[in-house]
């Protein structure tokens, strides 16, 4: 049974620091992408970062340079570190994993976690 578990979300006022976890279990983790989306009430889901089997990252412009992503294959987990958050960074934080298997693509994702920034 696959499984991604976030935590680390919460309140927190404009200019602080959160940091998210993900910690996955039931699949191969070295070999799938993993990813943090985003989805604020109203709105769809938006990638935030996004880190490949490489260690390759990329971010939305939004939070580049504030953001970072990384992962730690032998601990079966991804983290955000998310600095000088804004009240715009409030969402639910998903985790994703992705890989691509005989071309189809395989996916999973995470119940989300709150990040709530006050103003």
């Amino acid at each position: 049974q696959v499984q991604l578990v976030e935590s680390g979300g919460g309140l927190v006022q404009a200019g602080g620091s959160l940091r998210l976890s993900c910690a996955a279990s039931g699949i191969t983790f070295s070999i799938f992408a993993m990813a943090w989306y985003r989805q604020a009430p109203g709105e769809q889901r938006e990638l935030v970062a996004a880190i490949n089997t490489g260690g390759s990252t990329n971010y939305a412009d939004s939070v580049k340079g504030r953001f970072t992503i990384s992962r730690d294959n032998a601990k079966n987990t991804v983290n955000l570190q998310m600095n000088s958050l804004r009240p715009e960074d409030t969402a639910v934080y998903y985790c994703n994993a992705k890989k691509v298997w005989i071309g189809r693509p395989i996916e999973y994702w995470g119940q989300g976690t709150q990040v709530t920034v006050s103003s």
